[in-house]
């Protein structure tokens, strides 16, 4: 089975960008879809971003569609997350998931990935 670890968090003022990345390691990383998620403080967990296997389909939650970028380099094992014009509603703990999938899509629904993160935490500053 596959372990991903996120780092990249950290604090910065709105409007501003960060790289979130996330390592894979256990296994075959294109044998899997990926996901970003992310939980505000008090909040429920919330689908963010996510990307097939090959790096072909993607898709946005319309709170960050425009602003946020997902990617992956398969030969690197790694899964990234561009966020550019970041407002202080992104301020969350970010966490990266993987499903089994050799699929044209990705899920953006919390159930359907079976392997998380422990998470970085992204603080916006107004």
């Amino acid at each position: 089975q596959v372990q991903v670890a996120e780092s990249g968090g950290g604090l910065v003022q709105a409007g501003e960008s960060l790289r979130l990345s996330c390592t894979a390691s256990g296994s075959t990383f294109d044998d899997y879809a990926m996901g970003w998620f992310r939980q505000p403080p008090g909040k429920e967990r919330e689908g963010v971003s996510c990307i097939n296997w090959s790096g072909t389909r993607t898709s946005y939650a319309d709170t960050v569609k425009g602003r946020f970028t997902i990617s992956r380099d398969n030969a690197k094992d790694t899964l990234y997350l561009d966020m550019n014009s970041l407002k202080p509603e992104d301020t969350a703990m970010y966490y990266c998931a993987a499903t089994p999938s050799n699929g044209l899509g990705c899920p953006m629904i919390l159930e359907e990935y079976d392997y998380w993160g422990q998470g970085t935490q992204v603080t916006v500053s107004s």
